[in-house]
């Protein structure tokens, strides 16, 4: 045998040997994308749609008012966001059952009967603020809040009461990808973007009244207790087990990180217009979207108008769903889309009162629409400490969670977060007392509050 022959041989049994090691990491790689794309979206809603209309009213104003100076917050607030809802889809995993239904089985009915009924009241109050955001969007394209609610409300309840879980949340997950106009409208802005960068990466800390309850404001309206509540139900729901809590931890990961960078656009809008022009005095998002036009053109306000309409229909659909899933595992009832209407007819009937309520609320002529908003908030800042401090003493029991209870540093965030949200609530509550008196000026004009 010649040397070139040899040499030719040897190489063949190479890329044989080879060959099947490509193929199988291939493989591989298809295989986890495929898990990971089957796992994907109760992390990634859960956290978007926090951005509704109160979110996007305060993101706005804190762009008005001290321009890129809050900017640097979207990194810990990405953190407290991502370790908060990793805690409850991790027990939806582990447990297979709700938060509500844990609460009821581990503390007993007293307790789960209370925490419904707060659930109960503060979302109505925050379903009821998204309609609000339907009508102040639409009003910006000329249409009458008695026509554009109504037909939200309806869309809203037809997609539930006639769809499956995998059908809802593939439209939720459209949903998400409409957030992109605000990147867009940030970009027709034409931002200072080292600047921006810079104020992201080096903290800008003022002990004013006016920047320290700004900076309560963004806490407070970043993470929502109904949140924790919704994603846990859908992992439960969507039958994600152990085996799959890897990819569910990353789906709560995208969620948190693109949740944070529509934030971070909606700062970069309005800093660099209403900022820059001396615009402050915004009170809704709907008055930022038309203050726009004049400053950065038609098509940026009406981006952020379309993306103000998304937000709100998008939760004005989960808010109540997440509530009617609460309350029916908290009290033993029937719960879930897949399930048809004479199969959970509590879940179906609190789904479509809270719309019909809160609609309702809103074609109420001359409502106090910025009331609304600021009270439903202040009720989920007094409810979220609560919430997380009953997700704490369960997630670290050990017959509940096995070798998947809490670490450390999980730990010490709860815990932190848990303080900074009963700061957030004293905070809100002396601005409610002592606005009047001159005491906390400004915080009334904190509609994400």
């Amino acid at each position: 045998m010649n040397w070139p022959t040899l040499t030719s041989r040897l190489r063949s049994r190479r890329e044989e040997r080879t060959e099947p090691s490509l193929r199988h990491q291939l493989h591989l790689w298809r295989r986890r994308i495929f898990l990971f794309l089957a796992v994907i979206g109760p992390g990634l809603i859960a956290s978007n749609v926090d951005n509704d209309a109160g979110g996007i009213a305060t993101y706005s104003q804190t762009g008005a008012q001290f321009g890129y100076a809050l900017l640097w917050t979207m990194i810990p607030l990405t953190i407290l966001l991502y370790v908060t809802e990793e805690m409850s889809a991790r027990m939806g995993v582990v447990t297979g059952k709700g938060l509500s239904d844990l609460t009821r089985e581990e503390f007993g009915f007293r307790w789960t009967f209370f925490l419904m009924l707060a659930g109960l009241l503060v979302d109505l109050g925050n379903t009821t603020a998204e309609f609000a955001g339907v009508a102040e969007s639409m009003s910006i394209f000329g249409i009458s809040k008695y026509i554009a609610v109504p037909v939200a409300a309806l869309l809203v309840w037809l997609l539930v009461v006639n769809g499956t879980y995998r059908v809802v949340e593939k439209v939720f997950l459209v949903g998400c990808s409409f957030y992109v106009c605000y990147v867009f409208s940030a970009l027709l802005a034409k931002p200072d973007w080292s600047l921006a960068i810079h104020r992201t990466l080096v903290p800008e800390i003022h002990f004013t009244g006016g920047y320290l309850v700004m900076l309560v404001g963004l806490v407070g309206t970043t993470v929502a207790p109904w949140q924790f509540f919704y994603l846990q139900a859908s992992e439960v729901e969507k039958k994600i087990g152990p085996r799959q809590y890897r990819h569910a931890r990353m789906d709560v990961l995208l969620g948190s990180i693109t949740s944070m960078i529509v934030v971070f656009f909606i700062i970069i809008c309005t800093a660099a217009t209403l900022n820059l022009h001396g615009v402050s005095n915004i009170t809704d998002a709907g008055q930022a979207a038309a203050a726009l036009a004049p400053l950065a053109g038609r098509w940026a306000s009406w981006l952020f108008a379309f993306g103000l309409l998304n937000a709100s229909v998008f939760s004005a659909s989960v808010l109540p769903l997440s509530t009617a899933h609460v309350i029916c595992e908290g009290l033993g009832f029937e719960a879930g889309i897949d399930r048809k209407l004479g199969e959970a007819p509590i879940f179906y009937g609190l789904y479509t009162g809270l719309i019909v309520v809160g609609g309702a609320i809103i074609l109420i002529p001359h409502a106090p629409l910025f009331k609304i908003l600021l009270y439903s908030q202040v009720a989920n800042g007094i409810w979220l400490p609560i919430v997380i401090i009953f997700m704490l003493l369960l997630i670290n029991r050990r017959d509940l969670m096995g070798k998947l209870t809490n670490g450390r540093v999980f730990n010490a965030i709860g815990w932190f977060a848990v303080m900074v949200m009963i700061v957030v609530t004293l905070f809100m509550v002396y601005s409610l007392i002592f606005a009047g008196a001159g005491g906390a000026p400004g915080m009334l004009l904190l509609p994400g509050l």
